[in-house]
């Protein structure tokens, strides 16, 4: 097999974000084009010389594997740090408008009872979050020689955000739709602070998409072995 045929089969074999992917394959093909050089200068032809090279590098079933699990580890550094600083971000943004579109007093005295304590349960959701963010992300990069199964992290924070993502919606919807006359936010800065708000679930989202699609049993680049 040819070095570029062997990159293809590589390149189809592994699923992950584009750059970090492009550089695997890259540092592959390089890897044996440096050594079909070296067998070319020792005299080889170039076409046996490229063959050799990828007889010595390995099988794509046997390689993959290795750089499957790296790619799968990016994948969910991407997704951690997501939501690792989306809660402070979301957060912070809907405190500085409640604080400059304050609630009137009437709207304090007459909230129901079950105000405070959902309001107090969406703050531990987004803080549970964050903080499982920050974990993973950190397991992943400076913790990642003690991991011996990140397919499982990554795939634990695309399941996170697919049970939280509803529950913080229907919170928020309830405390926004659920009460009158405690929505004092004025109509621009409220849609710009949705829009925000949105935008950002919708990466979440599309990261556990990715995240899930990367460490599906079935990939043919995840490793299966303990």
């Amino acid at each position: 097999m040819r070095i570029d045929d062997y990159v293809a089969d590589l390149n189809r074999a592994l699923a992950g974000p584009p750059g970090p992917k492009r550089d695997l394959v890259v540092e592959a093909r390089d890897s044996l084009t440096d050594t079909a050089d070296a067998l070319e200068a020792g005299g080889l032809e170039r076409a046996e010389a490229e063959r050799v090279a990828v007889a010595e590098f390995g099988p794509v079933a046997e390689i993959a594997p290795g750089y499957q699990a790296e790619l799968t580890s990016a994948s969910g550094r991407r997704l951690g740090f997501l939501l690792f600083i989306s809660v402070p971000i979301t957060v912070l943004m809907w405190s500085v408008l409640w604080r400059i579109y304050p609630a009137g007093d009437d709207a304090w005295r007459n909230e129901p009872g079950w105000f405070s304590p959902v309001s107090r349960l969406l703050d531990i959701v987004q803080l549970a979050v964050g903080v499982y963010g920050g974990l993973v992300l950190f397991a992943l990069s400076r913790g990642a020689r003690w991991i011996r199964r990140p397919r499982l992290l990554t795939r634990s924070l695309a399941v996170v955000v697919w049970i939280s993502l509803p529950v913080s919606i229907g919170l928020a919807q309830l405390l926004t739709h659920g009460t009158e006359g405690a929505n004092s936010l004025a109509f621009l800065p409220s849609v710009l602070a949705n829009l925000v708000t949105a935008a950002i679930w919708g990466l979440q989202v599309y990261g556990a998409v990715r995240c899930m699609r990367i460490t599906r049993a079935g990939h043919p680049g995840v490793s299966r072995s303990p």
